[in-house]
Order: C-alpha cells, then sequence, then structure tokens
C-alpha cells in the first residue's frame, strides 16, 4: 500500500509541475491563415480545340451536314419523316411498328435530336438517320444499336461488324418481300454508334443487296461522326 500510494503521489506532481511549467510558457503564435500570393500567368489564353480535334464541336453543330451527301445523279427521298431534314420526338417514333411503345421508351432514353437523310438511284433505295441522346443517365445511344431497330430479329440473316466501330453491325436479310405484281424486295440495315450519336442505315433493292454496299456505307458515315 506505501508503494502504490507512492506511486500515484508522484504521477499527480508531475502533472502538477506539468502544467506550472507551461503556464509560465509564453502563447505559441498560430500560424497565418493568408496564403502566398500566386502569380497569374501572362499571355492570350489558348486557343479552342478546332473541330478535328474535339468532337462535341461536330456533334452540336448542325446533325444534318455529318449525314452522307447523296451520290451524284441519285434523286432525293421523297418517302422520309420530319422536316427540312430533321425528325422530331414524334415523327421518330412513328417510324417504329410499336409507335406508342418506341415514344415511351425515347423519353427513358433522353431523346435529343434526329437528323435524316436519303435518297432513291434507280431501283436502289437509302435512308440514314442519326439520333442523338442527351445521356444524362444512361448510354442511350449504345443501348439502341444493341436492340435493333423494329426490334427485328437477325438470327436467320446475313451479318457483319463494321469497320472502325464497337458493337456496329451490318445485316442482309436473306428473304426479300414479295407482292404479287411487284418486282420483289430485297433489304439491308446498319446499326452503330459513336459518342451520343446512334446511326442507323436502311437499304432496299430489286436485287440483293451485298455486304460491300450495306457495310460500305456504315463505314463511310461513321467516318463522318
Amino acid at each position: 500500500m506505501l508503494i502504490a500510494g507512492a506511486a500515484v503521489l508522484g504521477l499527480v506532481a508531475g502533472t502538477c509541475a506539468g502544467y506550472l511549467v507551461q503556464a509560465d510558457r509564453e502563447p505559441t503564435k498560430l500560424p497565418s491563415l493568408s496564403q502566398p500570393k500566386l502569380t497569374q500567368a501572362k499571355g492570350a489564353a489558348p486557343e479552342p480545340l478546332s473541330a478535328a480535334r474535339d468532337r462535341r464541336v461536330k456533334t452540336d453543330g448542325d446533325l444534318r451536314k455529318l449525314l452522307l451527301k447523296k451520290p451524284r445523279g441519285a434523286k432525293t427521298a421523297d418517302w422520309l419523316s420530319g422536316d427540312d431534314g430533321w425528325m422530331d420526338l414524334a415523327a421518330y417514333a412513328s417510324t417504329f411498328e410499336r409507335p406508342k411503345g418506341a415514344f415511351e421508351e425515347l423519353i427513358t432514353r433522353e431523346f435529343r435530336r434526329a437528323a435524316v437523310a436519303g435518297w432513291k438511284d434507280d431501283h436502289v433505295a437509302v435512308e440514314i438517320r442519326l439520333i442523338q441522346y442527351r445521356q444524362e443517365e444512361v448510354a442511350a445511344a449504345a443501348e439502341a444499336t444493341s436492340s435493333g431497330h423494329y426490334w427485328s430479329d437477325f438470327e436467320d440473316n446475313d451479318s457483319w461488324a463494321v469497320p472502325g466501330t464497337e458493337g456496329g453491325m451490318a445485316y442482309v436479310y436473306s428473304d426479300p418481300e414479295t407482292e404479287p405484281g411487284y418486282l420483289p424486295v430485297y433489304s439491308a440495315e446498319a446499326l452503330a454508334w459513336r459518342g451520343d450519336i446512334a446511326m442507323e442505315i436502311f437499304v432496299s433493292d430489286t436485287k440483293p443487296i451485298s455486304k460491300n454496299t450495306i457495310v460500305g456505307l456504315a463505314e463511310r458515315q461513321m467516318e463522318r461522326l
């Protein structure tokens, strides 16, 4: 008990001595809250990136200018939905087999705008669409092209990857549409995306459509994006 009491008295004495020493010292000054003055850089600000280096410069401009131009001698399509090369939400939804469901789905996918172009050259008809999404919540352009237009079933048709794209595909339907009194109609389709833009290409012909035709169109269109 004597040893324990002595240890306690020692701790108390040491603590008191520490307080007395600290009380006799001058207060320690706190560091200054002000920061060193920063020197502002001189000279002109860097020039903004050109369209060749900044893709958003192109895609936020007139989307119609990114569409492929019709070949020389071809006639501009007169069947296109929309106005002056633009398709609003309702016009684009109307191109689906189930417009009401497509309309709701496009709202969910944050549809922004769509541009369309098309032409007819002899017996070949081509339509190209660029659909742009806001993509604030979902990667809608990639989702749209992976689901396929009209929710088509491509299992029994020829298909090829579109060079230079991530998952872009081109399809040629094996069997033509036939109707008594008319020539058979063969069709092909290409779907791809880049950034916030989904691309759709539709080709129809009275003759079978080659791989080079549909893949070539898709590749050239994607190069413009």
